[in-house]
């Protein structure tokens, strides 16, 4: 459970870093953003969490992250 929670702190950091850093060209992102169709989002989310997925899935089975 610290690892889920310790896991959540950093995604927000990450999250947050963009906004902090330059809140203009965020703004120009999201209005981009929403102005996307749906079907785009989702294949963009898609490549998004399958990245993510494959990212875990390596650091997990290879020996280099130890």
């Amino acid at each position: 459970m610290k690892i889920l929670f310790l896991l959540l702190g950093m995604v927000l950091i990450l999250e947050g870093i963009p906004y902090v850093a330059s809140p203009e060209s965020m703004q120009k992102w999201m209005k981009k953003i929403s102005e996307m169709s749906p079907e785009h989002l989702r294949m963009l989310g898609l490549l998004s969490m399958s990245s993510g997925l494959m990212i875990c899935w390596f650091v997990q089975r290879s020996g280099y992250f130890q």
